[in-house]
């Protein structure tokens, strides 16, 4: 029964992605004539010169990729694609008059990446995928050794240079501009926007730091066994996780027992745990 509840959730929440990622590109990329990346760039070519539906067309592209991808991809991950390919050619065409044109082309670009962005970021979050170019970046991973990163900036570049052709190079820079953001506000959604920092700190005073930041943070504490490279001394390293805007009472409590401990802080990304995804117990 879970199990059931667990498929429906992504299934709704991949169609919420589907829809809001087809809002981006009808409403600001369509309307103000900008390109984009992938099947979906395609699409909005084929459109420009010959009035093609997008969603049609984004569908029909897929369909030879889906057949590859059902020997590549598991059965879960293979069904998830096909409703995520559906639900964005579905959606693309519900909303294809919902267009709002403006002068502004940076906020086009802009609300354009951030759509598209939170779109597909909702569907790569519950494992499922858009199709396209995602298959063909595992095709060229499987075979030819490939990153996934390789390919998807290799096909983004080339169908964005195409477009120069129908939009100019003005508007295909605004494109960029858009597939920039898009980039960073997927890697924010799949991350959960949980970001976090981690320390190591290394003192002459191991313990008493790690009694104080217990004590007054109520944050656990890890030691770990390090050996000086020149000394040869055998020291503690001190690691912990905080949230950023715990930053700064992290420091003033090991520099105050210590103004000359070394600390070492990292960016902390998908933190899970007591105090991060569910609620501290009590001390």
């Amino acid at each position: 029964m879970q199990q059931t509840l667990r498929h429906i959730r992504n299934l709704l929440a991949i169609f919420v992605g589907g829809f809001i990622y087809s809002l981006g590109i009808n409403s600001f990329a369509l309307a103000n004539k900008l390109a984009e990346g992938g099947f979906t760039g395609i699409a909005l070519i084929l459109f420009y010169y010959f009035k093609w539906s997008p969603g049609l067309v984004v569908f029909i592209l897929n369909i030879p990729l889906l057949i590859i991808g059902y020997k590549l991809f598991g059965k879960r991950t293979f069904w998830y694609t096909v409703f995520g390919i559906s639900s964005v050619s579905i959606c693309l065409e519900l909303t294809k008059t919902w267009q709002y044109p403006t002068e502004d082309l940076l906020l086009a670009a802009l609300f354009t990446g951030v759509l598209v962005g939170i779109g597909l970021g909702i569907i790569f979050r519950v494992g499922g995928t858009s199709g396209g170019v995602d298959i063909i970046a595992r095709v060229m991973d499987r075979y030819f050794g490939w990153n996934l990163g390789r390919t998807f900036l290799l096909f983004d570049f080339t169908i964005i240079l195409i477009s120069i052709y129908l939009i100019g190079l003005g508007k295909a820079m605004y494109t960029l501009v858009a597939v920039f953001v898009g980039a960073k506000v997927i890697d924010y959604v799949v991350e959960g926007g949980k970001t976090a920092k981690a320390a190591f700190i290394i003192s002459h005073s191991p313990q008493p730091i790690a009694d104080l930041i217990t004590e007054k943070m109520n944050r656990g504490v890890t030691k770990l066994k390090g050996t000086g490279a020149y000394t040869g001394h055998e020291k503690e390293v001190l690691y912990v996780v905080v949230s950023l805007r715990e930053m700064p009472k992290l420091k003033n409590i090991v520099h105050g027992i210590d103004p000359h401990a070394f600390v070492v802080v990292n960016d902390a990304r998908e933190v899970h745990g007591e105090g991060f995804s569910f609620e501290r117990s009590s001390i």
